[in-house]
């Protein structure tokens, strides 16, 4: 028994790409057969019934030591296994240790199997009992022979042996189970990382859909925002590079803000500039676009005032954004190798929209004739006028986006106003109604002093007289 059940896990462990013999039943089973053909002395009808079940149980045994398990020889095993037990004329003590193994065959067949193969075991069962009982009548019994025991023993070891076997799968299925989901945990958090470096529209198709990735691109009609800071390369020359950092950052992460909220694509940064645009890979329509991208500039310009002056209690002076945007076709998609792709535009109108931005002044949003024609209707623009560009033969005639709330009837929400010695800036949009009071305080105090150092200068230059 020793040497079979070694014979049996070295069968199972001896080649981690096989599935080795998943049937050692069999084995209890021949050895069943043979201790009953010993029992009978070779008689005629024990031989015949050592025939009957031990060719198909021998090549049960070398059709399945290579293959996977199966309903077949599963059904197969369970059949033979209750045709003893039928035989035998249930004996008690022999059909424990029979139904021990028909049971753990049962239990670990897929559950879509084990109905089928109950009914299978008990017919045969009844069967090959009702068999027995007409041919051999006065079959004497075994129960207090060698041979239950025999049987069981190898019974009670094969059992025990298949469910640690299946246990120590279990464990290192949960193991293997956590590493993946560790491995997944991992890459999902740097996939995370990497989405930064992205926009959205690029990287979600391709989680979402697992589309391809190839150099492809197309020709589509966008309308394209170019922008960075007046006065930021000067800035540079006086700064630290920790504050310049902290400031183009701080920037940068504002304005990545407003751009996500109007659905954009961010092109790039640019040292102090960004590039933006709307049409691919989703577009509302050209004019739906331009509406947008407008939008999302006048957003811009608004938030820059709140940095500004946020920068000047910093005594950071003069931080201005210019925008620059046109509407054409370009060529927009994936550029670049099989090793390295960038998700971009290039096109003459990307260009026109880049010296646009160039010739905007502090705070202007300079706009095409074409991005002109699509919103003109719906946010006031005046003529800026018509400027040599390089690049271009023809002058350029750009218009001007002024803010909607100065050419609204009610009040502006905006108050931003700069002299020297003297900055002030009200967003009333940000403004809470219990804070109203205490404004008033602060600008009436600052109204006293005002007039007190008026009243102070007067009187010397009177004395001076």
């Amino acid at each position: 028994m020793a040497f079979i059940q070694r014979w049996m896990m070295s069968a199972a462990f001896k080649d981690h790409g096989r599935r080795g013999f998943d049937y050692p039943e069999i084995f209890v089973l021949l050895l069943t057969v043979l201790l009953i053909a010993i029992h009978f002395h070779f008689s005629a009808a024990a031989l015949s019934f050592l025939i009957f079940i031990g060719v198909p149980s021998v090549t049960s045994l070398i059709y399945s030591y290579p293959r996977k398990s199966s309903f077949g020889t599963s059904s197969l095993a369970v059949v033979l296994l209750s045709a003893v037990i039928g035989v035998m004329q249930f004996c008690p003590s022999l059909s424990l240790s029979l139904l021990l193994l028909i049971g753990y065959r049962i239990i670990i067949s897929p559950s879509s199997s084990r109905l089928s193969l109950c009914i299978r075991s008990l017919v045969t069962a009844i069967v090959f009992y009702a068999i027995s009982r007409i041919m051999m009548p006065d079959l004497p019994s075994i129960t207090g022979t060698i041979i239950p025991p025999l049987v069981l023993l190898p019974s009670i070891a094969i059992v025990l042996w298949k469910f640690g076997y299946v246990y120590h799968r279990y464990i290192d299925g949960i193991e293997s189970s956590q590493n993946a989901k560790n491995r997944l945990n991992t890459m999902v958090a740097i996939i995370n990382k990497l989405t930064r470096f992205m926009p959205p529209q690029t990287w979600q198709p391709i989680v979402k859909d697992n589309c391809s990735v190839d150099v492809t691109n197309k020709r589509a009609r966008l309308t394209i925002l170019f922008s960075d800071i007046v006065g930021f390369t000067e800035l540079s020359d006086s700064l630290s590079a920790d504050n310049l950092a902290e400031i183009l950052n701080t920037y940068m992460h504002h304005m990545t803000i407003i751009a996500n909220k109007h659905g954009a694509v961010l092109d790039k940064f640019i040292g102090d500039g960004m590039v933006c645009f709307f049409g691919e890979p989703d577009s509302r329509g050209a004019r739906e676009d331009a509406l947008d991208c407008i939008a999302m500039a006048i957003d811009m310009r608004r938030e820059m005032r709140t940095l500004r002056q946020n920068w000047r209690l910093m005594g950071f002076e003069g931080l201005y954004v210019r925008i620059g945007i046109n509407t054409g076709y370009c060529h927009v998609g994936n550029f670049g190798s099989k090793s390295r792709l960038s998700y971009t535009l290039i096109g003459k109108e990307a260009n026109l929209a880049s010296r646009l931005e160039t010739v905007a002044g502090k705070g202007e949003i300079f706009i095409s004739e074409t991005t002109y024609d699509y919103i003109c209707h719906d946010y006031a623009c005046e003529f800026a006028g018509s400027f040599a560009l390089k690049g271009f033969d023809k002058p350029i005639k750009a218009w001007q986006v002024l803010d909607p709330d100065a050419e609204k009837i009610e009040v502006s929400k905006w108050v931003d106003h700069t002299l020297p010695g003297f900055n002030l800036h009200l967003n009333f949009k940000d403004m809470k109604n219990y804070d109203y009071q205490e404004i008033k305080q602060s600008l009436n105090f600052a109204l006293e002093r005002l007039e007190k150092e008026e009243r102070v200068m007067m009187i010397g230059e009177d004395d001076n007289v």
